[in-house]
């Protein structure tokens, strides 16, 4: 039954909502981790465009061909039990942690943006993502159908009217260099923010493995990393028309849609708590999947009771927790992309190997 009804656009919206939340739709990501490197920022946008697709589709792919329902049986085929174990606690901690900003950020556009008190903003993101876990899968896959959809195309209407009403942003792109204070190779910072992102993509797409097929699991993951691509070229390319004033703001996107008048950052202000929304849902869900079966009772209890212990950690300012948080996880989760990229072709040419020497069935 689930399986008609998670169709490929669905599948989009479930990778695209995992991984624009709170950092990315605010733009504190792709200022950090794009906008500083200047027109070296364009190839980084290649770069995660093609490994956010690549890895999507292998992911999925994986996820359908071991029928899977959570993680940890694809990273146990792809790096053995006892590697597998060490992954599998990273994961949860970076699951929890990725938590904790997604409830930071939410406080941070209440504070920013509707005058409103911090604590207010993590409160009610809270409520909504225990009500969604309540329903189980079905919750997530409809919030981000309904949802993922709107805040994409507000924040791509609101990036090319800012580059149209800024001019000329290819001049910039050209005579931008990286700021001063810039630590990373723009390759480096690429890996970084795709990597630190797959800890809650496969935790999120690997629980859908026994509810779509084939073509499903390739053609969703493939486009789901290209419209990520899209969205951060275009967010990229209005975020070089105002930089560096950007740095000055936790929220980037709200001072960028504000200059183009106090309707659209009102509008705007909302569809990024959407897109916090959105994130927070898939990391409790992507926790409380790997250790319980979905739509259980024991799923919905472990959902929302880590979503209350993220809590404490919110209460720290947002941009802090991205610039300290995601890059740690970023070198961590390097690891796990490594593995992503080289270790489906690697099982393939073993296959070849085997099947020339006895001829027997391989391992996929």
């Amino acid at each position: 039954m689930l399986n008609k009804q998670i169709t490929i656009m669905k599948i989009v919206a479930i990778y695209m909502g995992a991984v624009i939340g709170a950092g990315f739709a605010s733009g504190q990501e792709i200022m950090q981790f794009i906008i500083v490197h200047g027109h070296d920022g364009i190839k980084e946008v290649l770069l995660i465009t093609l490994l956010f697709s690549y890895l999507g589709a292998v992911i999925l792919y994986l996820s359908v061909k071991f029928k899977t329902d959570n993680y940890l049986i694809l990273i146990n085929y792809l790096v053995g039990k006892k590697i597998a174990r060490l992954l599998d606690i990273i994961s949860l901690l970076m699951l929890a942690g990725g938590l904790s900003v997604m409830l930071s950020g939410s406080g941070a556009v209440f504070s920013e943006h509707f005058n409103m008190a911090a604590w207010f903003g993590i409160l009610v993101i809270v409520i909504i993502n225990c009500l969604v876990l309540l329903k189980g899968i079905q919750g997530v896959v409809w919030i981000n159908a309904f949802l993922v959809p709107i805040k994409i195309t507000a924040i791509l209407i609101i990036s090319l009217l800012l580059i149209k009403t800024q001019n000329a942003p290819a001049e910039i792109n050209i005579t931008i260099g990286p700021a001063e204070n810039i630590y990373r190779h723009w390759i480096i910072s690429g890996l970084l923010y795709v990597s630190y992102n797959m800890i809650l993509v496969i935790a999120v797409l690997s629980t859908i493995g026994k509810d779509i097929n084939i073509r499903k699991a390739i053609v969703g993951g493939a486009l789901g990393g290209l419209g990520l691509g899209i969205t951060a070229g275009v967010m990229f390319l209005a975020g070089l028309t105002v930089y560096p004033e950007i740095t000055e703001y936790k929220i980037p996107m709200l001072y960028m849609a504000g200059l183009l008048g106090a309707a659209i950052k009102s509008v705007m202000g909302f569809l990024i708590w959407v897109a916090i929304l959105t994130t927070t849902v898939a990391n409790a869900h992507g926790f409380a999947a790997r250790l319980a079966k979905t739509n259980s009772n024991t799923y919905k209890k472990i959902g929302i009771g880590i979503t209350l212990l993220a809590i404490p950690l919110a209460r720290f300012d947002f941009d802090k927790l991205v610039g300290y948080i995601y890059p740690i996880f970023g070198y961590v989760g390097l690891l796990l992309i490594i593995i992503l990229i080289l270790g489906p072709p690697l099982k393939f040419i073993k296959l070849i190997i085997l099947k020339r020497r006895n001829g027997g069935e391989g391992i996929y």
